[in-house]
């Protein structure tokens, strides 16, 4: 009976199942039977498989199986799985792997939780990675990527690298860099920055060495996905979260913004004057172009407030900027004197040119002084107000 309800599930919701396999002989047709059970609706992708796949394959006429010549990895067996399951319009599309460590028996988790779902979600198995059968590398690997994911979107997984997931095909991502198992960790990533949902359900897992043929090769595939890692957190501090962080501000006007973020936060006065601080030396100091992120990522790593020192750090706003520039070459002469004049209305880029060093000495003493001013005076002022706030209650 559950395998019916589930099947007619499945088919309102536009579920299909990919099941890419490269050399699973021993494992692939048990794998497609269980799968079978449950739909008719299943694409496989042959990814230049060498053993007896392409026999076992031919005996399931019924099913869309996609045959690549030559071994291209994982990445882009899937990738060739969800194109062809967007073209047959499907809505999402649920992979599970064909070396036999996942239960078919779970699908109708997975079909529950999309029925109950009431905005795009992408999710992943979550497999009991303590278990006596599960490789000590796959533990240590599974811990791995699930700290980077972290690091990367905010999101806390119990396991990240489970090939039996659901996939939204309309809100993820259609261009894919990656060809082999790190792009397990792109999609999702990227779905994540999309906005989309991402989250663990939990599964079975059966690792039988007897049968299971894996094909991740430890140093290649880590250096890979490593490297992977090492472009998206320079992507998250660079690109990511100063576009969510400009969406956000966006959507506050001033008055808003000091009640909610300098007069509302529950944040104490130290640390707003700390982050105002921060905003106000990341504004002056010459690092034009990468101020914001920058700014963000130093909040970040210091656990200040990102709104306050995101604000802050727009100190040399346009019309400022003639200033900020003179000021600093004033305080630049301090230290490096030049004979030549300086006036207000002749500043330009030519001028920072040729008083460079006198332009950055100046703005890191500018910055450096003006933070600690408007930082003390800030926590003084944040100080009596939350004095008052609390004698009047």
């Amino acid at each position: 009976m559950e395998h019916q309800t589930t099947a007619a599930e499945m088919k309102r919701l536009g579920i299909v199942v990919i099941v890419p396999t490269y050399n699973n002989e021993k494992t692939l047709k048990r794998v497609l039977d269980a799968v079978l059970s449950y739909t008719e609706d299943i694409i496989v992708v042959n990814d230049g498989a060498t053993d007896g796949t392409a026999q076992i394959l031919a005996g399931y006429p019924t099913l869309d199986v996609i045959t690549r010549e030559k071994n291209g990895g994982k990445g882009l067996a899937l990738r060739a799985g969800i194109k062809r399951a967007r073209s047959r319009n499907f809505s999402y599309a649920i992979t599970i792997d064909s070396d036999g460590q996942h239960y078919a028996d779970d699908i109708p988790s997975f079909v529950r939780h999309l029925a109950e779902s009431t905005e795009p979600v992408l999710l992943i198995g979550s497999r009991n990675m303590t278990h006596d059968s599960v490789p000590r590398k796959s533990s240590f690997g599974n811990r791995f990527s699930n700290f980077w994911f972290w690091f990367e979107t905010g999101v806390r997984l119990t396991d990240t690298q489970s090939g039996f997931r659901a996939y939204p095909l309309a809100a993820i991502g259609k261009k894919f860099y990656t060809r082999k198992f790190e792009f397990e960790i792109e999609i999702i990533v990227r779905a994540a920055w999309a906005g989309v949902h991402v989250a663990n359900i939990p599964i079975r897992v059966l690792y039988d060495p007897t049968e299971r043929v894996s094909h991740f090769r430890p140093f290649k595939d880590f250096t890979r996905i490593s490297i992977l890692n090492t472009v998206l957190v320079l992507l998250t501090f660079f690109y990511i979260l100063p576009r969510n962080f400009f969406r956000n501000f966006k959507k506050k006007n001033l008055v808003d913004f000091i009640k909610q973020n300098i007069l509302g936060s529950e944040d104490s006065p130290e640390k707003k004057a700390l982050s105002i601080g921060l905003g106000v030396f990341m504004g002056i100091a010459p690092v034009w172009g990468f101020q914001t992120a920058l700014t963000i990522t130093l909040a970040v790593f210091l656990r200040l407030n990102k709104v306050l020192a995101f604000a802050f750090s727009n100190i040399s706003f346009a019309p400022l900027i003639p200033f900020v520039i003179y000021a600093s070459l004033l305080v630049g002469g301090l230290l490096y004197p030049s004979n030549a004049s300086l006036e207000l209305d002749r500043i330009s880029l030519d001028t920072i040119k040729s008083h460079v060093w006198q332009y950055v000495v100046g703005s890191l003493l500018l910055a450096a002084v003006m933070s600690l001013l408007i930082g003390f005076s800030s926590y003084f002022f944040l100080k009596i107000n939350q004095q008052r706030g609390v004698s009047t209650r």
